[in-house]
């Protein structure tokens, strides 16, 4: 027990002393500064070239989600997130222990390039996190977490991060074991999170953006929008276009549509008018119903 106390403390002070650094010294890997400057780009392009030109700068909902990226990405680690996830991590490397297993790695990634080993964590991560998404639609209690992320009435790039801290709980513990199994071990795993993070920003963006034939291959603001209808198609009852950075696993297993420019779509949820405007009760609305 003690050691998994010390765990805990090692992650709060941990987690602590990393976010002042990354605050105080910007870098070429500083994710507190990439995120910030990703956003004021795509910010920039909203402004610039809007799709929907009707469309407040400050939409609704605009702030709200301002304060999702804040806790979502730093507050929720700092509050507990990192100090759970390093002592789950530690139990399940106890629970192997019990039958004599070190570790999990079945595949050897080391010889191959740093490129391709990026290209494959990049590929078997968004696939996993495609599959969780339909879940999240698909699964009544884990649809109530995913409400959160549907209640945006108003589209623009910050709605990516208006997400239940619950969903990171479900998509980390999703991944972890797939990933443990091979032996990547390295650290530009950097360089294709924050570009999933820019994707994600862009899906996200009052942009009239398809990318052509390449919108086949990645998830677009096009694409996306449909995937936030308020009315769902027959055929799709449960949600459409699931694709978080990739959308070829929407057109490879059937899940994408895009009938037309959802230029003016309507987005939501039935019933949205009832959810929570404000953090708190968003938060623990999936808890009381």
């Amino acid at each position: 027990m003690n050691k998994y106390l010390k765990i805990i403390e090692d992650s709060f002070v941990g987690y602590f002393d990393y976010l002042i650094q990354e605050i105080t010294n910007p870098g070429w890997t500083n994710y507190f500064y990439w995120l910030i400057g990703l956003s004021l780009l795509v910010f920039v392009l909203e402004i610039s070239i809007p799709w929907r030109r009707k469309q407040p700068i400050f939409r609704k909902g605009f702030w709200l989600d301002a304060f999702y990226i804040l806790f979502n990405f730093f507050l929720f680690s700092l509050i507990g997130y990192n100090a759970l996830s390093n002592v789950g991590v530690e139990l399940f490397n106890d629970f192997l222990g019990i039958f004599n297993i070190k570790n999990l790695v079945a595949i050897e990634v080391d010889a191959l390039t740093v490129w391709a080993q990026l290209l494959i964590m990049f590929i078997l991560a968004d696939f996993i996190q495609w599959n969780v998404h339909r879940m999240l639609h698909r699964i009544p209690w884990l649809w109530k977490f995913h409400q959160v992320h549907h209640s945006v009435k108003e589209m623009g790039f910050a709605a990516q991060f208006r997400f239940h801290f619950m969903e990171t709980l479900i998509y980390k513990s999703v991944q972890y074991i797939p990933l443990a199994m091979i032996g990547f071990g390295i650290e530009q795993f950097f360089i294709v999170h924050m570009f999933s993070v820019f994707v994600g920003h862009l899906n996200h963006a009052n942009l009239d953006w398809s990318y052509g034939r390449l919108g086949y291959i990645f998830n677009n603001p096009r694409m996306h929008i449909w995937h936030h209808a308020k009315q769902l198609p027959p055929q799709h009852r449960y949600g459409m276009n699931f694709g978080l950075t990739l959308s070829v696993w929407d057109y490879v297993f059937g899940t994408a549509y895009i009938p037309q420019s959802g230029k003016d779509l309507e987005i939501g949820f039935k019933g949205d008018e009832h959810f929570p405007s404000n953090f708190k009760d968003q938060t623990l609305y999936p808890f009381k119903n």
